[in-house]
């Protein structure tokens, strides 16, 4: 196995190693991140998805209750929902990510 230490590698391995400093100094900056970070983070999620599904489901009984039909108004909101309890998570995620990229780009 032989080293190579040609001005290629010798560049790329500074780049490297750059990029890594600058991780531990944006991790630094931001503390620690720990598992409790990561749960509320998940739990931040399936928040967003679980609130439009209960509301959809609340709504859907009460229209069943007052306002009878051939189809059930609860499986409708229900769907309805979780559709937009999905669209609700992904769209926040997608924010979140946005963001760190930003960070790691001014970094």
């Amino acid at each position: 196995m032989s080293l190579e230490t040609g001005p290629e590698n010798i560049s790329d391995l500074s780049h490297q190693v750059e990029h890594k400093a600058k991780m531990k100094i944006r991790a630094r900056k931001r503390g620690k991140i720990n598992i409790w970070t990561n749960i509320g983070l998940f739990g931040i999620v399936g928040w967003a998805v679980a609130i439009p599904t209960l509301l959809g489901i609340a709504l859907g009984v009460y229209l069943d209750k007052y306002w009878e039909g051939e189809h059930s108004w609860t499986i409708s909101f229900l769907v309805i929902g979780i559709l937009l309890g999905c669209v609700n998570a992904w769209y926040w995620v997608s924010r979140e990510n946005e963001n760190m990229t930003k960070d790691m780009e001014d970094d």
